[in-house]
């Protein structure tokens, strides 16, 4: 078929086999019957001619589309936007360019959206998804999706307007989710290798030196990470690592462990992914384990020691001293009271419950805060008159909501004791910054106020949230919001991006910036409070812009500690973007908390471990909620 600008123009010329004398004057023989006409009928004939030439070229351009189009279907399309690794700048993973810095190429979107733009349609042809060039679209109408413009083709289809206004807020939102799961896929696949080729069954990647360290020697970083793998559908690197469980772990080793830390991650670990898969092999070597940290209860007081000898059977407290964090001898509740579940030996749930009842009658709280450490021996608190959310007592708080969830919202002294603990921290902790009026929890000493807020405390907006989920006050939303935003003003008032270990906040008036951070508290350690909270945050509000904080911090991360070669660092100064100064180490919580919160934050399934039927542990781990009639 010839394209319509050569199909109006109408050909005189007639070939035969009498060669070109005949040809000529048959030429000469339709000359003269044209200038037979008369000068009405050329004229028509004229005007005929021309008004087919007008139309031709008015259906050009549909034609060139359609071709096109098939052109492209018959190529397979163009697929999903690549992700571009740059390895000269630490491997960042690139967002799509801003429409000011490229032309946006025809039919942009990946098959899955254009298949479920075509299921939309109703009428006998398939409606498409057409990216224009931003600076065409009126700005009434367009819809960004970082610097394309997908719009439905309109159609003679009744119902045009009101699919049209579906597909607008449906397309990039099933491409943006699908690329940005994808994106936190490769992040681990990435973080993944670098512990594969450098670290394989030690504790700890140090990407850097290309080399590992150890802390217990129990290949904290896989077990750490099974869930995640599991969650994200890394079942290649899933079974490589189950492997590993299977014919490597053992715990039978002389060597000292940290109660709280084995817990939360290993026992944690192992019982999350044993409720995951089914798996029995997980199950086994959390009874192994959890059996063995028992000894460290064996206290004048029932205060745990903070270390164990899993192989000796032996537990002390610190060399330093006699005491116990707070935070540890509270937060190990969640795992061992599943673990009796489990197995039916009451010894777990009562020793660790034992804990939360001498805890929940001591003296030395201020409106429910507790002091930092408890003495093993005594089982008193120590160092009274210092009250803070940040280390050494955060997950305490953390856990007395999520100990009221687990066991089906019937322990009322749990529910009690956090009730009044929120209120302790409104009435002793919150303030407000300078310029922007941000809300933020600092700590107290003494009576003395400080504004310093440690980024663990950005556990709380996603804790204040989930109460809120599970029937307590709407102010707790309220204030997890507030508080969301300035977790969020932590990262994005930083040169790199990213959120420093320490901040202090401005409180007089007319200062320049919020935020403050000492040269000492400079360093990020990739950890995951503030992603865990926008997951919370945006599962129960589905607002997006929880979404797209979290997608500038992952860009954050894959700018300033994505490792070449693999894996990922803690650096050292998020306020120098030259130079971050990278410290040559990924905690294993970087893949057991933070990529894994990425993922369920970018996700829009709701059943991908539902808050109605899981809590999470301190280290990312879910475990069921049990049944009320339980």
């Amino acid at each position: 078929m010839l394209p319509p600008s050569r199909r109006d123009f109408v050909s005189l010329t007639v070939t035969d086999s009498g060669g070109y004398t005949n040809g000529k004057q048959r030429r000469q023989s339709c000359w003269r019957k044209w200038k037979q006409l008369s000068r009405l009928q050329r004229s028509l004939i004229l005007f005929v001619l021309a008004l087919l030439l007008i139309g031709g070229l008015a259906t050009y351009p549909r034609l060139s589309a359609h071709w096109g189009d098939a052109a492209v279907e018959k190529n397979g399309g163009e697929g999903k936007q690549p992700f571009v690794v740059d390895l000269k700048n630490q491997a960042r993973l690139a967002l799509p360019e801003p429409p000011s810095e490229r032309k946006i190429p025809h039919k942009r979107g990946p098959p899955v959206l254009q298949n479920r733009v075509q299921s939309k349609g109703n009428g006998s042809e398939p409606q498409r998804a057409e990216v224009k060039n931003v600076e065409e679209e009126d700005e009434s109408k367009k819809l960004n999706w970082r610097g394309a413009v997908i719009e439905a083709e309109q159609g003679t289809d009744p119902n045009a307007k009101e699919k049209e206004k579906a597909a607008e807020t449906e397309k990039p939102s099933v491409v943006q989710q699908e690329t940005r799961l994808e994106a936190v896929r490769e992040a681990f696949r990435h973080a993944w290798k670098g512990y594969k080729d450098f670290a394989w069954g030690h504790d700890e990647l140090k990407p850097v030196s290309k080399s590992y360290a150890e802390w217990f020697g129990l290949g904290l970083t896989l077990i750490d990470a099974l869930d995640t793998m599991w969650i994200l559908g890394l079942k290649k690197e899933f079974q490589e690592a189950r492997e590993w469980v299977d014919k490597e772990l053992s715990f039978n080793k002389n060597v000292d462990v940290n109660l709280f830390e084995s817990t939360i991650r290993i026992l944690g670990g192992l019982l999350s992914t044993y409720h995951l898969t089914g798996d029995a092999l997980f199950l086994e070597k959390a009874k192994d384990i959890g059996s063995r940290l028992m000894p460290a209860f064996s206290t004048p007081s029932k205060i745990p020691y903070s270390d164990v000898n899993i192989g000796k059977g032996t537990a002390h407290p610190p060399r330093w001293t006699s005491d116990s964090t707070v935070a540890e001898v509270t937060s190990i509740q969640l795992e061992f009271r599943e673990l009796g579940h489990l197995t039916g030996d009451p010894k777990y749930q009562a020793a660790v419950m034992e804990v939360m009842r001498q805890v929940h009658k001591l003296e030395g709280k201020q409106d429910g805060l507790v002091p930092m450490f408890i003495n093993t021996n005594s089982g008193q608190f120590t160092h009274l008159g210092i009250y803070t959310l940040g280390a050494r007592a955060d997950s305490y708080y953390e856990y007395l909501l999520k100990q009221w969830i687990q066991g089906g919202k019937k322990e009322t002294e749990l529910l009690e004791d956090y009730l009044q603990a929120v209120e302790g921290v409104k009435k002793n902790l919150l303030k407000k910054s300078s310029p922007l009026g941000l809300t933020f929890v600092g700590e107290l000493s003494h009576g003395h106020f400080s504004p310093k807020m440690d980024h663990l405390v950005c556990f709380l907006p996603g804790t204040l949230a989930l109460g809120a989920h599970h029937g307590l006050a709407a102010e707790h939303m309220e204030l997890a919001q507030q508080l969301m935003e300035t977790c969020y003003q932590m990262y994005t008032q930083m040169e790199t991006g990213l959120a420093p270990e320490i901040a202090h906040f401005n409180m007089q008036a007319g200062s320049a910036q919020d935020v403050d951070v000492k040269l000492a508290d400079r360093h990020n350690l990739l950890r995951p409070e503030t992603v865990e909270s926008l997951f919370y945050l945006y599962r129960f509000t589905k607002d997006k812009k929880y979404q797209d904080w979290g997608w500038e911090i992952l860009q954050s991360f894959n700018k300033y500690t994505r490792v070449e070669t693999g894996g990922y660092t803690s650096i050292n100064n998020v306020r120098d973007p030259k130079y971050p100064s990278p410290r040559d180490k990924m905690e294993s919580f970087f893949l057991g908390e933070t990529l894994k919160y990425f993922y369920l934050l970018f996700s829009d399934d709701p059943n991908l471990i539902s808050l109605d039927k899981y809590v999470f542990n301190t280290e990312a781990h879910p475990l069921p909620i049990w049944s009320q009639a339980e």
